[in-house]
């Protein structure tokens, strides 16, 4: 395989003097150059050769029909050819005379050089895009996760530069390939090998388990296979039909039964050898004891009714079909049919006759076809990346080309709207630069046009001229304050302003990103990133109307955070849209979806139209003039604007007028759209001069004229009339902010070209975590025009110092270097960055245990200020500490699976701090409990389902999740759990370790084997700082939350109290427990009490408050507070609310492990009424 990639690259589509790259047309001429010179030679040099000097180029430039007319020549006919062709000098003489003259070598030289290229291309087209069992368990197509790292291995790598952007698509094709062929072997191995299949006695055979991603077939057949395309030698589609019987748990048949149109699936046959009751070792190598004999891929179409007939996905319900029999049609891989039914014809076994597994996978882990199709579509199109970004992309000229100072389109004024406070904001903002503003001091009030004197106005090429002019400029900023124009005279028509006080850091980057180019901004945690991101957005959107902005992130979650920042600014939410199946976490009521913003500008036509209606009545013009917006648009030409012409002209003959109340009155009296703006505060005119009053009607005109405009531009909404081409309307023209995920990108990167979509800049947000070729295709989701790409400005927004995209397999990610992201790879380049420097969501004591690892972080000053940050944490000693955690009866790390590892002891401990937390008072939406590894995530569920999670008094913590997953989210305390006694594991990657020191606002406290990570090299830094302090708990039981303690003040040592061990807290917690409970039971009412207050209220009301207080308990008692805050957002309607009980329901990341448990705990009754539950006691460890 090594022998193969040097092949390869031997005869890559490279110029190898210019470094150009060759298009297959260009390979295809070089060969023919080749081949005629060879022809030439042989007709000179040898009449025994002359068939093959006459012959034409396709029927000889094999490599059999080359040795065949070659095979006769001896070693010395051979070396004329090649001495004539100059391949091999005349004699093995100095400086030569290593050179080899053989026989063998020069008959190998001549048929290499000129028999005819594989395209690559081809091959790439005429390949199965699902893995098969052949390339899933090879061990050197893909390595297992025990790599070493002391071997070469046969993979491409991703380095700092490429050869051409084909050889750069080339590799993360292979490569994404790969590391997807290697997650499906994972996920094939977990479900095959739960399913249990065994030999029966017959020989057939039989499963005895099961799993929730896989189900026995109950039959297969393929119904359609289509005639190849023209010039195609492959089926144009096959489809078979896959039957199976759903008898399993309801939740998991509605999983089977959403499986949605293009779901990736894999046929799999197991021939198992093993007998009945053999049990399954994970240790042991997976197809022996299974007997998997084949896999192959499918594409589910969709599920079938009754008749036969596709259930086609839409707005209807699906139809409920009888029993538990199910079939689905799915489209097989063409490529890999045509393989198969080749193999058939030489005597190999059907393996469309045996099929007997059918798995499906997690969605969203389940793209990496379509991504695949996406990348091979690329490499089959011309690519065309903006000229400004080619040589950066592929790692070759001056890294810093693409920064706006050396762009020739750099603006030299740029309108800042509402980025500057006041004057003395803008002037911290550049303290290098001179400010000169003419604009007297009280009218120094923002917004600001900048316009930088060091930007020289035009570009010379001369380049000693552009030196003398760079020397003779001067550093300084010409400031102009302008008014924003009123938009009417409602207080609703006040644009939305920005009230952060941005430091200037954060302000160059946001001019960086105003400018065009390339822009890399990194952000430490707690910078403002979103923040910068958001406000790049809004005066994008300002400065340039007429252009369109994408806006692409790693998760759906950075996403939302994004769009609700954008919502509280001044941007019309018409020009707002969401692409992806994110949008549903959006907490806001409104629909922000295709169709969701469809929906909006109908409604909102309709809205207008009224006002049009109430328009046309206040002028007294008669007909329906609000009908259509066509009809609405010539009512404001020769109605609205006649008078408003009128009226300007006639007003102007009093612009003299010194009289201000008569003024006042005139303008009241001659308006003419006094009686529509009735509603509006009064009186509508009120200034000190004419200008003033002529600028509030101007004001309240522009209010009309913008009803007209939204109008106009809604027009094209009622020529369309199905949903669909509204929806793709609005995507390709009405739409001017458009977000979306990456991985939303690579799936519809084909739809979105075939439907003209057009993006002016792009603002990627995470784009350290994000992979290199999902960075790479939002560059080119739209077609070239006119041969240039229109891409003008490319804002990178990320942290390269936190975690990566996520490489399960250690060989793709270390050798290969799969993790590194293209924002990673611009800086290792050298590409300029704007370092942001000040952050502000940690307390500076825990800011200092990653800050070590930025060039400069500095805190905030309302880190300083704030009292949530002078306050000490309630009953702890110390806002953060390393709580060392010995072995638990002897067992420290335990790995009941492998790479599942688990650590009782500190689980216990960890949960015991929390329910100590929650005792004192602290509110369980503001703690979150983190582990390193899922196993330990899976392990703390279990013991707060057991020890807390149904108390009412204590209840579930905000998360419970793994520190990876929890990157890019914050809460105010942060229990983490590092889990490992024996090695240091993962952890050892300081990335890592920045994300996990990073998460916590206030307080941070590590369970850990101190005596492990302090002798980590990597992690020193950190870990001595947290040697510092104790390590054993130290806590202060008096105190009640909130504390009036400050963090100067440090508590004496007779209110401490010093935690030994785990055992210790546990017990300790008990106690304080049931205190509490003694506490709480004196405060509540008696059963007579009860019984006298419900006396006293009307029947009805007693009844539902009754009802109230047992729905209340029951979700207070089940609920974890993340899941409450999302139901209370959705349930903001004008209805009554009517509590209803919700099922215990822990927050998720992996669906398998959490359904399972909810199951579990549904299956026992909930407590009704608060004094039962509290009394359910705690277990004591």
């Amino acid at each position: 395989m090594l022998l193969d990639m040097l092949k390869f690259y031997t005869r890559f589509e490279i110029n190898d003097v210019t470094g150009n790259s060759l298009t297959d047309h260009d390979m295809t001429q070089l060969h023919y150059k080749k081949i005629t010179s060879l022809q030439r030679a042989v007709f000179a040099k040898f009449s025994t050769l002359r068939i093959f000097a006459l012959s034409n180029v396709a029927s000889v430039d094999t490599r059999e029909s080359l040795e065949k007319h070659f095979g006769a020549l001896d070693a010395d006919g051979l070396k004329q050819i090649a001495t004539f062709l100059n391949l091999v000098p005349d004699e093995a003489v100095e400086p030569f005379e290593w050179h080899r003259l053989d026989e063998q070598f020069l008959r190998e030289l001549l048929i290499m050089r000129h028999e005819k290229r594989c395209s690559q291309l081809e091959a790439l087209n005429e390949m199965p895009l699902y893995p098969t069992e052949q390339i899933i368990w090879d061990e050197n197509v893909v390595p297992s996760e025990y790599y070493t790292g002391d071997t070469c291995l046969a993979l491409p790598k991703l380095n700092l530069q490429f050869l051409t952007l084909h050889d750069y698509l080339l590799r993360n094709f292979n490569l994404f390939r790969l590391e997807s062929t290697y997650e499906i072997r994972q996920d094939i191995e977990d479900a095959v090998s739960r399913m249990l299949p065994w030999q029966s006695e017959d020989g057939d055979v039989v499963f005895g388990g099961w799993a929730r991603m896989a189900l026995p077939i109950a039959s297969f057949a393929v119904v359609e296979v289509a005639k190849p395309h023209l010039g195609e030698k492959k089926p144009s589609r096959v489809r078979a039909d896959v039957g199976v019987t759903l008898s399993v748990r309801r939740e998991i048949k509605e999983e089977w039964e959403n499986l949605r149109k293009h779901d990736v699936c894999f046929l799999i046959t197991v021939k198992p050898t093993m007998p009945y009751g053999t049990k399954y070792n994970p240790r042991e190598p997976f197809i022996p004891q299974v007997g998997l004999v084949s896999v192959r891929g499918c594409e589910v179409e969709g599920m079938l009714d009754a008749n036969g007939r596709v259930i086609e996905e839409g707005p209807e319900p699906r139809p409920m079909l009888p029993g538990e029999q199910r079939s689905y049609r799915v489209w097989l891989d063409s490529n890999q049919y045509r393989m198969d039914m080749d193999d058939l014809q030489e005597g190999a076994d059907d393996v469309y006759e045996s099929f007997n597994i059918l798995m499906r996978r997690k969605p969203k882990e389940n793209n990496f076809k379509a991504v695949l199709e996406t990348i091979r579509h690329l490499m089959n199109t011309e690519c065309v990346v903006p000229p400004w970004l080619h040589d950066i992309l592929l790692g070759y000229g001056d890294p810093a080309a693409a920064h706006y100072s050396n762009m020739p389109n750099q603006e030299r004024t740029l309108e800042f709207n509402d980025t500057f406070l006041d004057y003395d904001h803008l002037k911290a903002s550049f303290p290098d630069y001179e400010l000169k503003c003419e604009a007297p001091e009280e009218n120094r009030a923002p917004p600001y046009r900048l316009t930088f004197e060091d930007v020289p106005e035009q570009r010379d090429s001369d380049t000693e001229q552009m030196e003398t002019e760079q020397s003779s400029i001067s550093k300084s900023i010409v400031v102009q304050p302008y008014k924003y124009e009123a938009r009417g005279p409602y207080p609703s028509d006040k644009p939305k302003q920005n009230c952060i006080r941005f430091t200037p850091t954060q302000i160059e980057a946001i001019r960086a990103g105003m400018q065009p180019g390339l822009t890399l901004v990194v952000g430490p945690p707690g910078t403002g990133k979103t923040d910068v991101a958001v406000q790049i957005i809004s005066n994008i959107y300002h400065n340039q109307p007429n252009q369109r902005t994408l806006i692409v992130t790693h998760s759906n979650q950075a996403l939302n955070q994004l769009f609700e920042k954008i919502m509280a600014l001044d941007i019309d939410e018409r020009h707002l849209l969401r692409l992806g199946h994110g949008e549903e976490a959006l907490e806001t009521e409104k629909d922000f979806s295709r169709y969701g913003r469809v929906n909006y500008v109908l409604a909102k036509r309709m809205d207008l139209l009224t006002q049009v209606q109430r328009l046309q009545e206040a002028l007294g013009v008669s007909g329906d003039n609000a009908y259509t917006c066509e009809t609405a648009g010539y009512f404001y030409l020769y109605n609205v604007m006649a008078r408003w012409e009128k009226f300007q002209s006639q007003m102007l003959a009093y612009s003299n007028e010194t009289d201000m109340s008569k003024l006042c009155a005139l303008f009241e009296a001659e308006f003419p759209f006094s009686k529509f703006f009735a509603d509006a505060p009064q009186p509508l005119f009120k200034g000190n001069s004419f200008d003033d009053l002529m600028g509030i009607a101007q004001s309240n005109f522009r209010y009309i004229s913008d009803i007209f405009t939204e109008l106009e531009e809604f027009r094209a909404f009622e020529l369309l009339r199905t949903g669909l081409d509204r929806s793709k309307y609005l995507l390709v023209k009405e739409a001017k902010i458009i977000a979306m995920t990456c991985t939303h990108a690579a799936l519809k990167r084909k739809e979105l070209v075939n439907l003209g979509f057009r993006y002016d800049n792009i603002l990627m947000e995470e784009s350290a975590q994000i992979l290199e070729i999902e960075t790479f295709i939002p560059l080119l989701l739209q077609n070239p025009l006119d041969g240039l790409n229109r891409l003008k400005r490319w804002i990178m927004i990320g942290d390269h110092h936190q975690l990566p995209p996520v490489i399960k397999n250690m060989a793709f990610q270390k050798y290969s270097n799969m993790e590194q992201s293209l924002f990673t790879r611009l800086v290792r380049l050298g590409v300029p960055t704007v370092d942001l420097d000040g952050q502000g969501r940690a307390r500076s004591s825990i800011c200092s245990l990653y800050k070590w690892r930025y060039k400069k972080l500095s805190d905030l000053q309302h880190i300083f200020e704030r009292d949530e940050y002078k306050h000490a944490n309630t009953g702890l000693a110390y806002d953060y500490q390393l709580i060392n955690v010995d072995d638990f009866k002897g067992v420290g790390e335990s790995e009941p699976n492998p790479y599942f590892y688990q650590n009782l002891a500190e689980a216990e401990y960890i949960v015991a701090l929390y329910m100590y937390m929650r005792l004192v008072g602290y509110p369980a939406a503001k703690i979150s409990i983190l582990t390193t590894y899922n196993g330990q995530k899976h392990l703390i569920r279990d013991v707060i389902n057991a020890r807390c999670g149904n108390n009412p008094l204590i209840g579930w913590p905000y998360k419970i999740t793994t520190v990876d997953k929890y990157q890019g989210q914050q809460n105010d305390f942060i229990l983490i759990s590092l889990v490992r006694t024996k090695a240091v594991g993962h952890l050892r990657d300081v990335r890592r370790l920045v994300v996990a020191m990073s998460r916590a606002r206030l307080g941070l406290y590590i369970f850990a084997r101190a005596s492990l990570f302090k002798n980590c090299l990597e992690l020193q830094q950190t870990f001595k700082l947290l040697m510092q302090r104790p390590l054993k708990l130290c806590l202060v039981p008096a105190e009640e939350y909130p504390t009036k303690r400050l963090t100067s003040e440090t508590p004496s040592d007779d209110v401490c109290k010093t935690i030994e061990n785990m055992s210790e807290m546990a017990q300790f917690v008990y106690e304080l427990y049931m205190t509490k409970l003694e506490e709480l039971k004196k405060t509540l009412p008696t059963e007579e009490e009860m019984q006298a207050m419900r006396s006293q209220l009307p029947k009805d009301d007693a009844d539902d408050s009754d009802n109230e207080a047992s729905a209340i308990a029951t979700e207070a008692n089940e609920e974890p507070p993340q899941k409450k805050v999302a139901k209370d957002n959705t349930k903001k309607t004008q209805e009554a609310f009517k509590p209803t009980p919700i099922v215990n329901e822990i927050h998720v990341d992996e669906p398998e492990m959490e359904e399972q448990q909810e199951t579990e705990g549904q299956e026992t009754d909930a407590p009704t009424t608060e004094q039962e539950t509290a009394e359910s006691k705690p277990e004591a460890s």
